[in-house]
């Protein structure tokens, strides 16, 4: 048995939760903050069988999109001086870890 842990922008997260439990699948939702944008969120947990990893990772990545952001630029360019040029970042997409579980009870 695996555990899946998956952290989803929260503008995917209903998509993937509705395609999870439509797959069967059983998840938890935490709400989340990232520690770059410090924007919201969603960490999915699930237990699978280890067949049925794939399936999970497969459903996120077609459920979880990529898109780009323009974010401001706050690089210092001297003292007391920022520059005010905005960059483009993705965000979206996922970050899955797959762990192994040693035990597992549902009581």
């Amino acid at each position: 048995m695996k555990l899946v842990l998956a952290i989803i922008n929260s503008d995917d997260a209903n998509t993937v939760s509705n395609a999870l439990t439509d797959n069967g699948f059983h998840v938890t939702k935490l709400s989340t903050t990232g520690g770059f944008l410090k924007v919201g969120n969603t960490t999915f947990i699930t237990g699978v069988d280890d067949d049925k990893v794939d399936s999970v990772i497969n459903i996120i990545k077609a459920k979880s999109n990529k898109r780009t952001q323009t974010i401001p630029n706050a690089s210092p360019l001297e003292v007391g001086m920022y520059s005010s040029t905005p960059f483009e970042i993705t965000v979206g997409g996922a970050t899955i870890f797959v762990l192994n579980v040693d035990k597992f009870e549902k009581l």
